[in-house]
């Protein structure tokens, strides 16, 4: 016996071939299981790979499809503007219209107004005129019975009364226009005024102003070269010229034109003298 004998062998004991084998299939079985995960492992991670390569597609109908429908809101809201705008204007060309309208009737208004108050005055002046030579015609025709009624007279005026009086009887015969102040023709206040533009009296434009252009005196105290005046004093609607021999000087109407008469023909309302 050797001296070793005794002592324990630290070498592993030698396997058999069925253990070797069994523990071969082990480890296939788990290689094979290993190998079976890593592929079912591989097939999982592949398919995030396809949804990825999938999403652009995806994403790029979407932003399409959201850009389109921007273009028709763009389109919707400019096209709601456009009429809003158009709305606007036809609102103001509508009220600026009514407002047009509006002043114009105001003018025609006023306008008509004024014509008609000029035809109400015209109309009364002549009916007034017309009523005077109706009513006192006979007293004409008497008058001149009676050594008054002749259509000139001789006057006994002096110095600037005289001056007066010769130019009122030149213009008798001559046209009566109203507003008219010569020479051609005349209406009642533009002759007086004209009279007594001659001897360097300036008197007002208006019959009104003339009948108080000086001092107020009776009809039965007459002078030749006074105002006669008829209306009020301050209203008068009618003026002439005293020429002396009961007569006087005036632009009727333009029917008659600048006459002389009698004064029983046109009894005026009072007179003023200036002379």
């Amino acid at each position: 016996m050797s001296h070793t004998a005794h002592i324990r062998s630290h070498r592993k004991p030698r396997r058999s071939a069925s253990t070797i084998a069994m523990r071969t299939g082990v480890a296939g079985g788990v290689l094979s299981t290993l190998a079976v995960a890593g592929a079912s492992g591989a097939a999982h991670a592949a398919e995030p790979v396809t949804q990825t390569l999938e999403l652009p597609t995806l994403t790029a109908d979407l932003a399409a499809q959201v850009a389109q429908s921007a273009d028709v809101t763009q389109q919707a809201a400019a096209s709601y503007q456009l009429q809003a705008e158009r709305d606007a204007a036809a609102a103001k060309a509508a009220k600026q219209a009514k407002a047009d309208l509006a002043e114009a009737k105001k003018k025609a208004a006023e306008a008509k107004k004024k014509a008609e108050e000029a035809a109400r005055k015209e109309a009364a002046e002549r009916a007034s005129r017309s009523a005077e030579r109706t009513t006192l015609s006979a007293s004409a025709d008497t008058g001149s019975s009676t050594g008054t009624g002749s259509s000139t007279s001789t006057s006994t005026a002096t110095g600037s009364a005289a001056a007066v009086v010769s130019f009122v009887q030149a213009q008798v015969g001559k046209a009566y226009v109203s507003g008219a102040t010569g020479p051609s023709a005349y209406d009642c206040s533009g002759l007086v005024q004209a009279a007594f533009k001659q001897v360097g009296i300036s008197l007002p434009r208006v019959s009104q102003a003339q009948s108080t252009a000086g001092t107020q005196v009776g009809l039965d105290n007459l002078q030749p070269g006074d105002i006669l005046y008829w209306g009020g004093a301050g209203s008068a609607y009618h003026v002439g010229v005293y020429v002396g021999g009961g007569m006087f000087v005036g632009a009727q109407n333009s029917s008659t034109g600048v006459v002389e008469r009698p004064l029983s023909y046109d009894p005026p309302s009072g007179a003023v003298r200036v002379l």
